[in-house]
């Protein structure tokens, strides 16, 4: 019953009423003002481009100061971003400007994964900001507002028209951020070259289905000359921090022994007409473009993700109690079927560590088994030449023994043979007169 009255009071026709005379709420707009200039603003660019191309000289220039800023190698092995906050203050009004380097962009051999950190990083700042938004307490006038909102894409002006990793880099980066190209050191080509390279690099990018930033034409007040800017896009742009004397005046330009570029000469470069476009036309459109667009559309996907969802005007409403009770089971369900497919796999794993075990048990139990079968044999072995040694030894020994008998026996012989030979001898020498008497009778 209340929602059909809430109805029937939105769809019924509003009266308009003339005042009677002043009541003072034609001092919002000054109030807002007010307001907005107190609580100060912030601003967030990211500078994309290879190494010692010109962004820090380019943002030197754009804001008329010197920030400080470490000088980058050609030598890094990833891309690496750098951000850096500044509180800045003209007349009354205060800025915090934060400049985003992208340190190593283009320096390294394989360029497939360059855009990465770009986009991680973008992510990031939108994930800190849907979480201090989806808080319970939450403070979004005093959050230090991180989003990036514009991203100034330096080209290289050598070359005839985009490099491959310019194409890809900046296609992957439109639906995250607004885009606006510019062609840097562009007092190295000259006005024809200049002319050409912008219009192939137009070329290129409507062809590939690159979105970069245009400015606004809806405003009346700024619509004219957001025309006649965007078709200047992409700017060639000189940045310079020397001042220069020309004529009776000192300037920022760029010397060379035939001549100066004039930074903010127009039938120079397009510094103006950047500096112009975005910091005094279109600098709070880039802020609303962030929030409205990509900032929406990077929290429509995580709340979908979520489970949430908004209503068709034929569907029935929807609570939102209902919906995350819903997503917390579904969560739950899919944590529970997670933890068995975990436990599953762990039992599995353990089985078959087990089975390995024991087959590694089992081939360990076999060598033993045929270690202890080889020491066997070997001690069989050498029991076998231990018994056949002693019975050589013993062999030795009989002969041994036998053999000093033998000799025992000889040295007796020996000690003996003297004497018999004494005798003989005797003997010997008795005969002669034996046989002369024999001879002396054979002779009578």
């Amino acid at each position: 019953m209340a929602a059909n009255e809430v109805d029937v009071f939105a769809h019924e026709e509003k009266r308009n009423l003339e005042l009677g005379g002043h009541v003072g709420f034609d001092s919002l707009p000054d109030q807002l003002v007010s307001k907005s200039v107190a609580q100060g603003f912030s601003f967030n660019i990211l500078c994309v481009g290879e190494t010692g191309i010109g962004k820090s000289t380019l943002m030197n220039t754009l804001f008329n100061t010197t920030f400080e800023n470490e000088e980058a190698s050609h030598y890094q092995s990833d891309v690496q971003l750098r951000p850096q906050t500044y509180d800045l203050q003209e007349s009354n009004v205060n800025l915090k400007l934060t400049i985003v380097h992208t340190v190593g962009f283009g320096d390294q051999i394989n360029k497939r994964q360059s855009y990465k950190p770009i986009l991680e990083y973008i992510d990031t700042q939108f994930e800190r900001y849907l979480e201090e938004e989806l808080k319970i307490k939450r403070s979004l006038f005093n959050c230090h507002d991180t989003r990036i909102h514009i991203c100034l894409y330096f080209i290289a002006p050598t070359g005839h028209s985009l490099k491959s990793l310019d194409l890809v880099t900046m296609k992957k980066l439109d639906s995250k951020v607004n885009i606006i190209p510019v062609i840097a050191k562009a007092d190295t080509v000259s006005k024809s070259e200049l002319d050409k390279l912008k219009i192939k690099i137009m070329s290129e990018l409507v062809s590939n289905g690159v979105q970069i930033y245009q400015f606004p034409t809806e405003d009346e007040a700024v619509a004219e000359i957001n025309t006649s800017m965007n078709t200047h896009l992409p700017f060639a742009v000189v940045g310079s921090v020397e001042d220069v004397k020309v004529g009776n005046k000192m300037v920022k330009a760029r010397l060379y022994p035939w001549g100066s570029v004039q930074v903010e000469n127009e039938n120079h470069c397009d510094f103006v007409k950047l500096r112009e476009m975005l910091l005094r036309v279109n600098l709070e459109d880039l802020r609303e473009q962030t929030h409205a667009r990509h900032y929406e559309l990077y929290r429509r996907c995580k709340l979908e993700e979520m489970g949430f969802k908004d209503t068709d005007p034929d569907s029935q409403s929807f609570s939102l109690q209902e919906t995350y009770e819903a997503k917390r089971k579904e969560f739950l369900v899919d944590l529970q079927r997670k933890e068995e497919e975990m436990r599953q796999m762990f039992v599995n794993k353990v089985k078959e560590t087990e089975a390995e075990l024991k087959e590694k048990e089992k081939e360990l139990h076999e060598r033993f088994e045929q270690l202890k079968r080889m020491h066997q044999d070997e001690k069989r072995n050498l029991e076998e030449k231990r018994r056949d040694l002693e019975e050589e030894m013993n062999a030795f020994n009989r002969r041994k023994v036998a053999a000093e008998t033998l000799m025992g026996q000889a040295l007796q012989g020996c000690s003996q043979q003297p004497f018999k030979k004494d005798k003989d001898k005797k003997n010997f020498f008795s005969l002669p007169s034996a046989c002369s008497l024999t001879s002396g009778r054979n002779l009578n």
